[in-house]
């Protein structure tokens, strides 16, 4: 939900100390690597010499959570600015050096973390890591460069103002989270983005971008030694620890509720959605399985079936788990025509209610199964998929052989359990946030709720939302 910048940033990791997977069927998890330098920086690596090319990705702890209250979009900003110029090297020199090399160089902030990305050519690994090292360390923060940057960052903020999705899922995040980080725009705001200045740009990166929060993934065509050497280069002069700011485990505010936020577009957007399931937690996985049956990937779910195939009352809708350090939430999607934006809403609700109360059937669960097994090693068939999928698994603190694992892992997940799941997800009814030009028949349920649900609130733009509740602390 956040506007990222064309190029983005990584972290390698690599060691001369390695501990490799035992005998495993997948070859590329027989090859996963925990790698740690001579200095100390530790990061999942796999060897692959099929082409001559390396591919990064890094994540520091921190991320938007760390903006200052009253200046959201400050970590967004840093993303943008670090490859604008580093140590001796302005803008123009940066990026002759990394066009004249291919190198691909980019950062994003996302809720949780700062990440990185970098992509080059084997021969080309010593300047593309000497020029990653430069980003971190030595940022240039150029009056004409942050100026530059704010313009395109407000640009961008001022087009979301019109755009029924993005404030769909803005004022949805509002509606879950009420005052907890996780609720502000991870972007900024047209109000916050020109208050930013360098001292605040200067300050995120000292207090966020240190080296006992990061997180390192490595695929390509280089062995452990050199990549070591690379990484203690590169990394070896950040602060040992970073200057984070706590943020609270939260749970997203308690369904049914219904948002309306009057927008003139001929389509109206629907966000729908509620508290979720950790990704650490035992009923992740059965959660996973039944979300793809109701919501998930594919035309095959109960909602692509019910709302688009039998009633035409939208293109596409599919909803998704989204988990974070702090909380989960589970969010759907769809547009529709106006006038029927309550026809579809009602749809949605049934389907919920329905999932909830009766769960799946033994057949679904079977094809949910096949669907999530086939598809996890479809979503590795490059090097830059598997280093993202690498580091991800890092930060969600999962085994080094997640991998081989997966599989094992959907399998066992019973008809009770997804059932359970599902009532657990479900049962509660949903957030409902509707952006369109159609007030009365968007803010108003045309359904009687279930006897164990009661009707939802119509919250009025401007209305405060519930607040969220806080939850106990892993």
């Amino acid at each position: 939900m956040t506007y990222s910048f064309t190029r983005r940033a990584v972290l390698g990791g690599a060691s001369l100390a390695i501990a490799t997977l035992g005998s495993a069927p997948s070859l590329a998890a027989t090859k996963i690597q925990r790698l740690v330098s001579p200095g100390g920086i530790e990061a999942w690596f796999m060897q692959d010499a099929t082409v001559p090319l390396i591919a990064m990705e890094c994540a520091f702890g921190g991320g938007a959570t760390q903006d200052p209250n009253d200046k959201p979009g400050v970590g967004h900003m840093v993303a943008g600015l670090l490859d604008q110029g580093a140590g001796d090297l302005d803008f123009k020199t940066f990026h002759e050096r990394l066009d004249r090399r291919a190198i691909e160089l980019s950062f994003d902030s996302t809720r949780d973390q700062f990440r990185g990305s970098l992509r080059m050519l084997k021969d080309n690994r010593d300047e593309a890591f000497d020029l990653l090292r430069m980003a971190l360390t030595s940022p240039r923060f150029d009056a004409a460069d942050v100026e530059r940057i704010r313009a395109a960052v407000l640009a961008n903020l001022r087009r979301d103002s019109t755009n029924p999705s993005t404030l769909a899922n803005r004022k949805f995040l509002e509606v879950a989270f009420n005052d907890h980080p996780y609720a502000r725009q991870a972007g900024g705001t047209v109000e916050s983005v020109p208050k930013i200045d360098v001292a605040d740009l200067k300050d995120y990166v000292r207090r966020v971008i240190a080296k006992d929060t990061l997180k390192i993934a490595v695929v390509g065509d280089v062995d452990p030694e050199s990549l070591g050497k690379l990484l203690d280069k590169t990394f070896g002069s950040l602060p040992a620890k970073a200057e984070l700011t706590q943020v609270a485990d939260v749970v997203a505010a308690k369904p049914p509720q219904r948002v309306y936020v009057p927008l003139d577009v001929p389509q109206t957007v629907v966000t729908f959605g509620g508290p979720g399931v950790r990704r650490s937690e035992p009923d992740f996985m059965a959660a996973d399985v039944v979300n793809q049956i109701l919501g998930g990937a594919g035309l095959s779910s109960r909602l692509f079936r019910e709302v688009r195939e039998k009633r035409g009352l939208a293109y596409s809708v599919h909803e998704t788990l989204l988990w974070m350090d702090h909380s989960a939430l589970f969010v759907g999607n769809t547009g529709t025509r106006a006038d029927r934006a309550g026809e579809t809403v009602e749809e949605i609700e049934k389907q919920v209610r329905r999932m909830a109360e009766e769960g799946p059937t033994q057949q679904e669960v079977d094809e949910a199964k096949s669907y999530l097994k086939g598809s996890q090693m479809l979503a590795l068939d490059t090097s830059s998929k598997l280093a993202q999928a690498l580091l991800q698994y890092q930060i969600d603190k999962l085994p080094i052989d997640y991998i081989e694992k997966h599989c094992a892992l959907v399998d066992a997940v019973t008809l009770e359990d997804a059932r359970k799941a599902a009532q657990r997800l479900w049962g509660q009814g949903l957030l409902t946030v509707i952006v369109g030009s159609s007030p009365l028949a968007a803010a108003q349920s045309t359904t009687a709720p279930s006897a164990t649900t009661p009707p939802p609130a119509a919250v009025q733009p401007g209305a405060a939302p519930s607040a969220a509740t806080p939850a106990t602390p892993n």
